[in-house]
């Protein structure tokens, strides 16, 4: 189904490894219509209750853009080259299911935006990260400036942009880039422990909590649409008490049981 990505599902998490190991699992053309179309899966699947994003071989989640691509673009096909990775990244990050990366080596550049777009992100503890274009005379284009000055502060962003510093994974997880460190070998199972736990509580609830911290910065027009983040919340809040998973959650919760959410 998919030419650059490799997909597996189960117990509710879809698996979603790029698959393109000879080049580090590099961002292309062909690997932004995949995730584009595989998130179109995530939304629309029943079945997908949440995912989790890697890269094939224990090198590289991804390790940057192909730059052989884009290197002959003119400022234009530049543009629109940013404009189709941002609206993948965003696909992800609006995604009212989770979707969190787990990170196995190299994310740099392209990878290092991709990573940003998830929800969160756990690592391995050879993992590497850094935006380091300026190096080849550009800047990130696929919200690299906006989202890791969201995540680390605008000082450290500033100066990992402008040096091109690549940091280990224990700096990430100092800067709170990353919310785990594990072994290489554990990273999968971490991945998979956190979503099967996020699965358990009520997934309309969760869609709202991802719909809702989205817009926490309220100069992100793509979330807010002019609306205070405040207000966006008070309506979701409301919106849940019209849920039969809020009507069970109490219910459980008065009666000393566990909640079964059904998503309703």
């Amino acid at each position: 189904m998919y030419t650059t990505l490799l997909t597996n599902l189960e117990n509710g998490i879809l698996t979603i490894t790029i698959n393109c190991p000879d080049k580090l699992n590099a961002l292309n053309k062909d690997v932004f219509n995949d995730l584009d179309a595989v998130m179109d899966e995530v939304y629309n699947n029943n079945e997908i209750k949440s995912a989790v994003i890697t890269g094939a071989g224990n090198k590289a989640f991804v390790a940057g853009a192909d730059i052989a691509e884009f290197s002959a673009f003119t400022s234009e096909e530049g543009m629109v080259l940013s404009k189709r990775g941002q609206d993948v990244f965003f696909k992800i990050e609006k995604s009212p299911k989770p979707v969190i990366a787990a990170v196995n080596g190299f994310a740099l550049g392209g990878g290092c935006e991709l990573a940003m777009a998830c929800h969160f992100r756990i690592c391995s503890d050879n993992a590497k990260f850094g935006q380091p274009e300026v190096n080849l005379g550009l800047i990130p284009g696929y919200g690299g400036t906006q989202r890791l000055t969201k995540l680390i502060g605008k000082g450290k962003s500033m100066e990992l942009h402008m040096t091109a510093q690549i940091i280990d994974a224990q700096e990430a997880y100092r800067l709170n880039l990353v919310n785990h460190i594990t072994t290489a070998d554990a990273l999968m199972d971490k991945a998979k422990e956190l979503l099967l736990t996020i699965q358990s509580k009520a997934p309309l609830a969760i869609s709202k909590i991802i719909e809702c911290i989205n817009i926490a910065d309220l100069n992100d027009s793509a979330f807010t649409n002019g609306e205070s983040g405040y207000d966006r919340e008070a309506k979701a809040f409301g919106n849940c008490f019209s849920t039969s998973d809020m009507k069970e959650g109490t219910t459980a919760f008065i009666e000393k049981r566990k909640a079964n959410f059904t998503g309703k």
